[in-house]
Order: structure tokens, then C-alpha cells, then sequence
């Protein structure tokens, strides 16, 4: 139990400009005190000193969004060194439709949060870990503009003039945005050509930027799996951007307490959905979602390619359980699995 190792927690509501601070006894739950300080070097200092005054022994901070707003508060108490920090999640809406919603109720909420749950999150630590996200961010966005472009000029084709299209529609990708990069202007053009060429050039160049910003990204992330954990690397389905989303959650030695809560954290710990005569698990739709999607990729890769799994689906759907009910038991498997992996890793450098 929480209470029997530490006296005080305390809770912050993070936002921009300012964080709620609300001081609770472990033992009672009881509101000691609340305070408000500003989101800033001098106002971390703040937050310290008041939590110095009114909460003298062991104490815990659980803050709400570590990894966004309350990203430099929990540095620098991972500075000050001696600090329990962990990480709570948001007051859901129901809660907050029945409860209203405060700055500083939701800081008492997230300071008796952790008196309720046994499993307490640790926030995410690392500066290659941090890198790690950031470029991953970067990288999604790029991606994320060269399909949209992508789209875009391919229906532009579709509606072109019939000279410009026939010249263009049977073309192969690298070409194509070769081909449409290069285009210039012609006073002999109509306006609707001309506009259809500034369109096209301007998407095939859009396209070819994202896609150079990508590969510098990759690179740059590759280089930082490389130094964390470099075994991911050798399983099977695991690529750089896979093997990032993984180490970004997953973060450090200390922070998932076990493999079950790593699994509940990515959204593949099973969850009864019986009812009646039937018996059955399901997958759940909570955790992180990102990282879900990397177990899902995997998952996808090693069905076309490994043998192994191949047998494993086949041998679960020979048993009476469906494709996706074999699926989810792989998920599980495989968050087990690179858990273990990462735990047992020996990072070059952190």
C-alpha cells in the first residue's frame, strides 16, 4: 500500500502557463494544502519550497500529462534528486460531467490517485528516449503530408486536361514527380492548364520534401534504436520506426513494473467479454494506442513472412478460436516477448 511508504502525496494539475498543487495525507486522504505555481524554472522552484513547508517527509508527486505540460516540472524534480515522481492519467469525462471540473480539484484528484491504484506509473526519463519521441513526431508528420500530397495529385491527373493526362497516368511514382516537379509556365496555356501545372508542380515538389525530411528522420532514429536497444533490431517484423515506438514507451528500466502491466499499457492484456454459455477474451481498446500499432505491424509482418506464426495462427484456429482471437493471444505473446528484450537489454549509452 502507498500509505505505508510515504506520508504525503502530492498532486499537480499541469497546464501551460501554470500548475495546480494540492498537498493530500496518504494516510487519510485529507486536503493538507493548495497552492498555485507558475510553469516555469522559478516556479518549480516554488512548487518544491511549498511542498518542502507543508509535506516534511516521504512524499510522492503524481502529476497529470508528465510527458506534455508537466515535462519540465518532473525534470526538474528528477534533478533534485530523492523525489518519488510518477505520472497519472487525466479525470475522464464521466467523472468530470458528475464531479465538475477545477484546477484544483483535479490536482487533489491526481494527488489521490495513486492512494486508489496498486500499479503506479513511472514518467518517461532519458534524453535518447526523448530524442527518440520528438523524431518520431517529426517523422509521422512528414508521412502523414506526402500520403495526403500523394492523394491530392493523383485526383489532380484524373481531372486534367486529356493531353496532360494521358501523358501522365501510366507513369511510374519516381517519374511521375520527376516529370511534374519540372513543369513550367506557358503564356500559350489556358488558365485552367495553366492552374493545373502550378498544381501538380507544386504537390510533386511537396511530395519529394517529406520524403527526403522521412529518410533523414529514419536515419537519425536508427542511430538512436542502435545506442538504446539494439536487440530489437534482430526480431523478426522489427524495423527502426517499430523498434522506436517500442523504446519510447517502454522508456527505461525502472519505469513498467512487469510485463502484465506493459501489456495492459499497450492495449493487449485480455479482457473478459463472456456472456451466457460463451466464454471468451477480447482486446482492449484503452493503453497506447502508437504503441498497439507497432505490436499490430509486427503481427502483420510475421503472418506473410514467418512460418512460425503461420503454424501458431493455424493451430489456434484448429482449437475453435477465430483469426482475430489468435491474433489478439499473438499480441500478447509479443508484448511478453520485446518486454523482455528491453529489460534485459545493455543500452550503449543512455
Amino acid at each position: 500500500m502507498l500509505a505505508e511508504q510515504v506520508d504525503y502525496v502530492v498532486g499537480v494539475d499541469t497546464h501551460r502557463d501554470q500548475h495546480a498543487l494540492a498537498i493530500v495525507d496518504a494516510h487519510t486522504g485529507a486536503v493538507i494544502a493548495q497552492t498555485t505555481t507558475a510553469a516555469s524554472a522559478r516556479g518549480y522552484a516554488d512548487a518544491v519550497r511549498f511542498a518542502d513547508q507543508h509535506a516534511p517527509g516521504d512524499r510522492l508527486w503524481a502529476i497529470e500529462g508528465s510527458g506534455h505540460y508537466g515535462a519540465g516540472l518532473v525534470r526538474h524534480l528528477q534533478h533534485q534528486g530523492g523525489e518519488q515522481v510518477h505520472e497519472v492519467d487525466r479525470t475522464s469525462r464521466s467523472e468530470r460531467r458528475l464531479r465538475g471540473k477545477d484546477d484544483q480539484l483535479d490536482a487533489v484528484r491526481a494527488a489521490r490517485s495513486p492512494l486508489a491504484h496498486e500499479h503506479r506509473a513511472r514518467p518517461r526519463a532519458g534524453e535518447h528516449q526523448e530524442a527518440l519521441r520528438l523524431l518520431l513526431l517529426a517523422r509521422r508528420t512528414a508521412v502523414d503530408t506526402r500520403r495526403v500530397a500523394l492523394v491530392q495529385l493523383r485526383s489532380v491527373i484524373v481531372t486534367a486536361p486529356d493531353a496532360l493526362r494521358d501523358q501522365l497516368r501510366r507513369l511510374p511514382l519516381g517519374e511521375l514527380l520527376k516529370r511534374c516537379s519540372r513543369f513550367r509556365r506557358s503564356s500559350s496555356r489556358t488558365p485552367a492548364q495553366l492552374a493545373t501545372i502550378l498544381v501538380l508542380r507544386t504537390l510533386a515538389r511537396r511530395i519529394q520534401t517529406a520524403t527526403a525530411e522521412a529518410e533523414t528522420l529514419e536515419h537519425e532514429i536508427l542511430s538512436h534504436v542502435r545506442a538504446l536497444v539494439p536487440e530489437l533490431l534482430n526480431e523478426p517484423g522489427i524495423g527502426p520506426i517499430v523498434a522506436a515506438q517500442l523504446i519510447v514507451t517502454w522508456s527505461h528500466h525502472d519505469r513498467i513494473d512487469s510485463e502484465a502491466c506493459f501489456a495492459r499499457l499497450a492495449g493487449v492484456a485480455p479482457l473478459p467479454a463472456s456472456s451466457g454459455q460463451t466464454t471468451r477474451h477480447r482486446l482492449s481498446r484503452g493503453g497506447d494506442r502508437q504503441l498497439n500499432r507497432a505490436l499490430h505491424t509486427i503481427v502483420l509482418h510475421r503472418r506473410q513472412h514467418d512460418p512460425a506464426t503461420r503454424d501458431y495462427i493455424a493451430r489456434r484456429i484448429s482449437d475453435g478460436k477465430t483469426s482475430r482471437d489468435a491474433t489478439r493471444l499473438l499480441k500478447r505473446y509479443l508484448a511478453r516477448h520485446l518486454y523482455r528484450v528491453m529489460q534485459n537489454s545493455t543500452p550503449l549509452t543512455t
